[in-house]
């Protein structure tokens, strides 16, 4: 899968957030990976300063960690993300 750096494909990421029990928000702040996740509380904070491709790397590296029901999803976002866990990790 390649991602896609546009705007419809950031709205399809957080959609797959919407969906689930995550909540995803965007707020200013310094953080090293630039995203902060706190899983007993299920919210993904990403740097709202971040430009899109920054923002579409965070989201799916977020996805790729954590475990979503998938059958809270729409067949649209189920297919994305069955995508991103199945996804080589690429060096």
């Amino acid at each position: 899968m390649e991602l896609k750096y546009t705007r419809p494909f950031l709205a399809r990421l957080e959609d797959i957030f919407a969906e689930s029990d995550y909540v995803l928000r965007y707020e200013k702040g310094n953080f090293k990976a630039g995203y902060c996740l706190i899983k007993d509380m299920k919210v993904a904070i990403i740097n709202k300063y971040f430009p899109i491709e920054g923002k579409i790397n965070c989201l799916y590296d977020i996805l790729r960690s954590i475990q979503i029901d998938a059958s809270r999803l729409s067949e649209k976002s189920q297919k994305l993300y069955g995508e991103i866990c199945n996804q080589e990790v690429k060096t």
